[in-house]
């Protein structure tokens, strides 16, 4: 299962693998209360504030043995937390949103990770392809069957009133877009803007235009923090050390990047540091917003999630929608003069 995928709850993973926080099977540092953390990926720079909280102690100070473990995309990530095996993980929103149209709020969003959905068409200027939605009319347009960016595009035709088949897709595995890119044999393709590092080494970005669907006027929230409604209930406690430990965290990321870095390459000592500085630099734009300064880190505009529940729902054909107060549980993040960053 990939991180783009915004499909139907699959069944639980089987409880022989959880370690759940009331478990005992799972070792845990005396005085400390652990907690399992889930990842949507692979471990990048775009994680990179979560490695810092933890080689740094942040956790540690507030009574916490955190865990971070590699993902299998949005999908999972909810899976995980909604079966127990995992307390908190990290998950898009439209992809909660799919779930609890389904099977209820078992799992909310606590705290909003990616201010703006890094969602984008990157296209060969080769191609007569601009920053210009317009410019993709009638091309040939690559993507994965199952990945959020090519599900949510009619959001962008109806937004822009495009019309629908506005240009072809081109249906293709997510191991081979850069190629199918490199060799010309579409004009565009799709990407998580910052996962599209592996194409600019290939590349020079000069060649090609990126189209985020935010410049479509797309207020869509991207990755958040979820939680299972039990944790919320039996350790509120818990939850605003973690949110508190991670914001602070984030705050020093944005401002120098560099021990996020190293941490993150403790962590995982094959990584390249000149890639994941490149792919934090992406991140950071949609993690520190113009929105952020009035809403904070983590926090949302509620009046935006209200049009993309709306927006997920007709694009989904989905039966029902949750509210904005059922997907989201805020209360657990630290007052807003601590969250406040300069975007």
């Amino acid at each position: 299962m990939h991180r783009r995928q915004l499909l139907s709850l699959l069944p639980a993973a089987a409880a022989s693998t959880a370690w759940p926080l009331s478990g005992a099977a799972r070792a845990a540092t005396p005085g400390l209360l652990p907690l399992r953390f889930t990842l949507d990926f692979r471990i990048t720079g775009q994680t990179s504030p979560f490695f810092l909280a933890q080689a740094k102690g942040y956790y540690r100070a507030e009574g916490l043995d955190v865990s971070i473990d590699t993902g299998a995309g949005s999908v999972a990530s909810i899976t995980r937390v909604a079966s127990g095996a995992y307390d908190l993980g990290l998950g898009d929103i439209s992809a909660l949103i799919e779930f609890q149209s389904r099977n209820g709020d078992a799992v909310k969003a606590i705290f909003q990770y990616y201010n703006r959905a890094p969602f984008v068409i990157i296209g060969r200027k080769d191609r007569g392809i601009t920053t210009d939605f317009h410019s993709l009319k009638g091309k040939r347009v690559a993507a994965a069957a199952v990945e959020s960016t090519r599900r949510l595009w009619p959001m962008v035709e109806r937004k822009l009133k495009l019309g629908g088949n506005f240009f072809e897709w081109v249906t293709t595995d997510f191991s081979v877009r850069d190629n199918v890119m490199v060799r010309g044999d579409v004009d565009a393709a799709t990407y998580f803007h910052d996962s599209a590092i592996s194409l600019f080494a290939r590349m020079p970005p000069a060649e090609l235009s990126v189209l985020p669907y935010a410049n479509a006027g797309l207020d869509l929230y991207g990755n958040a923090v979820l939680a299972s409604r039990k944790l919320i209930a039996e350790h509120p406690q818990a939850l605003r050390g973690f949110l508190r430990a991670t914001t602070r965290a984030i705050k020093e990321t944005l401002a120098h990047p560099e021990a996020a870095l190293a941490a993150l390459k403790q962590r995982e000592p094959i990584l390249d540091l000149a890639v994941e500085r490149q792919r934090w630099g992406i991140t950071r734009g949609y993690v520190a917003t113009a929105e952020t300064r009035s809403e904070g880190l983590g926090g949302v505009h509620m009046a935006h999630v209200g049009r993309q529940i709306a927006g997920v729902t007709e694009t989904f054909g989905l039966s029902s929608a949750p509210t904005g107060a059922q997907l989201y549980d805020l209360s657990f993040l630290p007052p807003l003069a601590e969250r406040l960053v300069k975007a």
